[in-house]
Formats: structure tokens, C-alpha cells, sequence
């Protein structure tokens, strides 16, 4: 494992080797969270780097995941220390006021802060998102939400900082499970079943082998309650070279929606796997849109059941024997009659599932 480098802008938390060395023991999260008094809760907190490795987790960590303590502490030591020069680097330099100004979860600093507060402030932020630099920040994040250049706008709107802070918390829930590499032929051989699965009624029956079918193709399936100012739908990239994420915000809550935003994400993908996306209502239109829109689209509909689809009529009794023949739920094909303007968006709708959060909370891990 590779240990910082004092004379480098690089850090990594400790927490990337805790989720390395799960990834390859095979070691799920929620077997190591039952060593700790506080469960998931402090297994979260040790990948995220929220809180430092001490001596009763280094024991715990040994004897989960091999290593003697020490090196455990000593990882955590050399982290704290990169991470301080990062900070007297940026502290000292123009680019304080800018990582001052990335949104983080908890309250913000108010007033004239002292060394101190700045340093902890700046600490917080490189932490949160595991970036050592501002530039660093800047490709992996600073035109992710609505382009915005991050050097020349050094302020977000509410919207937009809950858009971030919705894409960070799914890119560290992704680091709780264990995928294999990302394949892009082993996505694409796995459509027909996630299809099927949008038949089944209930996230509780449904969620969990989408979780698992997904993992087979090395992309982690991360569901986040969006804060009140994140209009996202959906998000997809790639938090490593070898494993994908799809973040879905379950915001309308109805399967005609959930289906298409699952579709669209793979889409990206398949299509456009080096790059970041985030969909929804404000979602600027540009060609990757417009590609995955069409991908998603034939994943409802088949290409070769397009024209038939064309003629199908606006009763409930043609929908559902349409539906069955291509193998996906009734309130999909009623989501894309009512896109392609076949019929209202007001007609219908009662084939369409519904789900209250009270449905889904039970299906998150």
C-alpha cells in the first residue's frame, strides 16, 4: 500500500485502504461494522476519513482485515500529517478563500475566523471530498453542477450545493460496496434482467438485485434521499478506474421515472464511461443527453417492436398485453407513450407505481 509522500501534494485517507482491502478479501461492510460498538455508523465514518483510526480500531482493523496495528496507526499518522500541509499550503496561499467556499455537510463559519477555524475549515473540506489541492477539486468537481468555473465563481447557489453534497455522499456510500471490475460488455449482457425487474412491485424485492446485478458489471447502485435543493434525478461516473457508480435520488417515486433515470445512467456508461453526468429538470440538452435519452428509450422499447408500439391504442387492456409481450411493467410503457406525446401526460397515470419513502427506506442498506 502506498504511503503518502512527504514531498508531494498527494494524500490518501486511511479509509482507501480499509476499502481496498476489503475489496479484495471480500470482506462486506457490514460484517466489519460488527466489531465496532457503533456499527456502520463508525465504518462509514472510517472511510469517509470523518474520524481517525485509534488504537482500539487499528486492533479491530487487524483482525478484520490482516496487517498488525501498527501499520493501521501509522497509516492514520502519515494521513494527518499530509493532510496538514496541504492545508498550510492553501491557508497560505489565494486559494484559501476558494476552499473555504466548497459546501460541506454542518453548519457554516460565520464572521472573521481565526488561523485556527481556517485551518480546520480548509482540513474539513480536503477531507470531505479526498482532494489535496484546489486544482484537484476543480477537475474531479468544479463543473459538475451547471458548469459552473469554479475559479471565476467562487460561490454556488443552495441548489447547487445540495447537488454537490447529494453527489459526495453517493460517491462515499459507493465505497461501501464491493463490486467487481468494471465491464462494460458485462453491463450490456445484464439489460435483459434489469429490465424484467421492473416488473416486480415492491423496492424491498426489487432494489436488492439491482444492487447485484449491477456489482457483477463493477458498477455500485447508491440510492440518496436528495436534499430539498438537489433537482437531480440521477448521476453516473467513475469513482475509479475500475468501478462505476449510478446514484439515483428516487425523486418522483413512480416507476416510469425510476426506470428511465436506471436506463439513462447505464446509458452514459456504455456510451460516455470517462466522464461525470448528473440528470435532472435542469440538465443542460447536448448530445451525451440526447444519446442516453435514446438508449434509455430502446431499453423500454425495443427497436423491434417500435412501430407496434406507434399503433398501440390509449386503453388499459392494449397497454397491459403490450406491456407483458416486451417484459417490462405496464407504467413504463405509459411513461413513454405520454414523452413521445401519444397521449396526455394526465392519461393512465393509474398503471404507473407509486412509492412513498416509507417503501423505500426498508430496501437501503
Amino acid at each position: 500500500m502506498m504511503e503518502e509522500n512527504s514531498t508531494s501534494d498527494w494524500f490518501s485517507k486511511p479509509g482507501d485502504s480499509i476499502r481496498a482491502v476489503m475489496q479484495r478479501r471480500g470482506v462486506d461492510p457490514h460484517n466489519l461494522a460488527s466489531m465496532f460498538e457503533d456499527g456502520m455508523a463508525r465504518v462509514r465514518a472510517l472511510l469517509d476519513g470523518s474520524a481517525s483510526i485509534h488504537e482500539d480500531d487499528a486492533v479491530k482493523l487487524s483482525t478484520a482485515l490482516g496487517a498488525n496495528p501498527k501499520f493501521w496507526l501509522t497509516r492514520q499518522e502519515n494521513f494527518d500529517k499530509a493532510v496538514s500541509r496541504a492545508v498550510e499550503r492553501i491557508r497560505d496561499s489565494e486559494d484559501g478563500e476558494l476552499v473555504l467556499s466548497i459546501p460541506v455537510p454542518g453548519s457554516k463559519p460565520r464572521g472573521k475566523l481565526t488561523e485556527d477555524r481556517k485551518a480546520e475549515e480548509i482540513r474539513r473540506r480536503l477531507v470531505y471530498f479526498n482532494v489535496p489541492t484546489v486544482s484537484t477539486w476543480e477537475s474531479r468537481y468544479g463543473r459538475v453542477v451547471r458548469d459552473t468555473d469554479f475559479r471565476k465563481s467562487a460561490a454556488y447557489s443552495s441548489n447547487d450545493e445540495d447537488t454537490l453534497l447529494w453527489l459526495r455522499r453517493g460517491e462515499l456510500e459507493s465505497d461501501m460496496i464491493n463490486t467487481r471490475p468494471f465491464d462494460s460488455g458485462n453491463l450490456q449482457d445484464r439489460l435483459d434482467a434489469i429490465r424484467k425487474l421492473s416488473r416486480i412491485r415492491h423496492p424491498q424485492s426489487f432494489l436488492p438485485k439491482l444492487r447485484t446485478l449491477c456489482a457483477e458489471a463493477g458498477v455500485a447502485l447508491v440510492i440518496v434521499k436528495p436534499p430539498s435543493g438537489c433537482k437531480a434525478s440521477g448521476a453516473a461516473r467513475m469513482v475509479d478506474p475500475d468501478k462505476a457508480m449510478i446514484l439515483l435520488s428516487f425523486r418522483y417515486r413512480s416507476d416510469d421515472q425510476f426506470w428511465f433515470t436506471v436506463f439513462h445512467e447505464i446509458g452514459h456508461l456504455l456510451l460516455h464511461k470517462a466522464h461525470t453526468f448528473l440528470d435532472g429538470d435542469e440538465t443542460p440538452f447536448d448530445e451525451k443527453e440526447e444519446e442516453a435519452n435514446e438508449f434509455a428509450e430502446t431499453c423500454i422499447i425495443p427497436s423491434l417492436r417500435a412501430s407496434e408500439f406507434e399503433r398501440l391504442q390509449a386503453d388499459k387492456d392494449s397497454v397491459l398485453r403490450f406491456s407483458v409481450s416486451i417484459g417490462v411493467a405496464p407504467g413504463l410503457t405509459v411513461g413513454q407513450m405520454q414523452h413521445r406525446e401519444m397521449i396526455p401526460r394526465s392519461k393512465l397515470n393509474y398503471l404507473k407505481r407509486r412509492w412513498a419513502w416509507e417503501e423505500i427506506d426498508p430496501a437501503l442498506p
